[in-house]
């Protein structure tokens, strides 16, 4: 099994340092990144197939340079073989077509050159846009089968099938199981969870994951980066130029007060009898 993960860096808004240009694009440059955290799931079904049937992963991310620090987090948190990154002036300011376009070709590419691929793995959607495009518009791009929000899946490497359990839209506590030919693309639903049963699959998991961790000290030395150029792709499809989305307005996200007021009460100081006065009508309010 040849599996391609899809990953992408957001903004850390934990560090309240988002930047946007006066347009509303987001300037990621001048904004702290990490690894989309539902792609963290995608990263673990790849590693599940890999564990149970062999084969070969590798991470695959669209954006600038400080990327490359993205896909060397993927490979250190849950597991790649190789890293691949597509990154150009040319790609800036995509939007989710547009970078589904670079990302499809950027697969083709792979394939082409690398080896076939029987499977694409993508998180359900990013915490910066949350709108789940990209990982459906790269299989129209591909002309693959879908399956999404999936909770569980196997493979059958003989009959080339891969089989799933997945929520039903609109009913999360409704689930179905399917089946479709590879390759496909699997969209890994937030509550997909990885099982090990066998005691072999357990230490082979182990095995991988410190193998990836010490890759992951280099990362750079796994990592291939293509540009435009390489990818041979219209710079009218792509980038600022290809992206049909038009951005109206961006509301800043709020920042928390740097400082707050707080009152210091040392043991057997002042205030501590009022202190636990409070505690206790508390804790009778409550019923404690």
């Amino acid at each position: 099994m040849r599996s391609i993960v899809l990953t992408k860096g957001v903004p850390d808004f934990s560090e309240g340092a988002v930047s946007f240009d006066e347009d509303g694009h987001l300037e990621r440059g001048k904004t702290p990144t990490v690894m989309n955290p539902n792609d963290e799931k995608a990263l673990q079904a790849a590693l599940q197939t890999k564990v149970r049937h062999g084969g070969h992963v590798s991470g695959m991310s669209m954006g600038p340079p400080g990327y490359g620090e993205v896909l060397g987090e993927a490979m250190e948190e849950v597991y790649a073989d190789d890293l691949y990154l597509l990154s150009d002036r040319e790609l800036a300011a995509s939007d989710t077509w547009a970078t589904a376009i670079t990302l499809c070709t950027g697969i083709e590419k792979y394939a082409d050159e690398i080896g076939g691929v029987d499977l694409v793995f993508a998180g359900f959607k990013t915490a910066d846009g949350e709108t789940g495009q990209t990982g459906p518009q790269t299989c129209w791009g591909l002309e693959w089968p879908i399956v999404t929000h999936v909770l569980a899946l196997d493979i059958d490497p003989d009959e080339r099938r891969l089989r799933a359990k997945r929520l039903v839209e609109g009913d999360r506590d409704e689930i179905e199981t399917v089946e479709a030919p590879l390759p496909c693309v699997v969209i890994a639903d937030p509550e997909f969870s990885p099982t090990y049963r066998k005691a072999s699959h357990r230490l082979t998991h182990k095995r991988l994951r410190a193998e990836t961790r010490e890759r992951a000290e280099e990362y750079e030395e796994h990592m291939t980066t293509w540009n435009q150029q390489d990818l041979n792709i219209d710079p009218d499809y792509i980038g600022l130029d290809g992206s049909p989305t038009i951005v109206s307005s961006v509301d800043p996200i709020p920042k928390a007060p740097s400082e707050r007021e707080a009152t210091v009460i040392e043991p057997g100081g002042e205030g501590m009898e009022e202190l636990f006065g409070e505690m206790n009508e508390f804790a009778a309010a409550r019923g404690d």
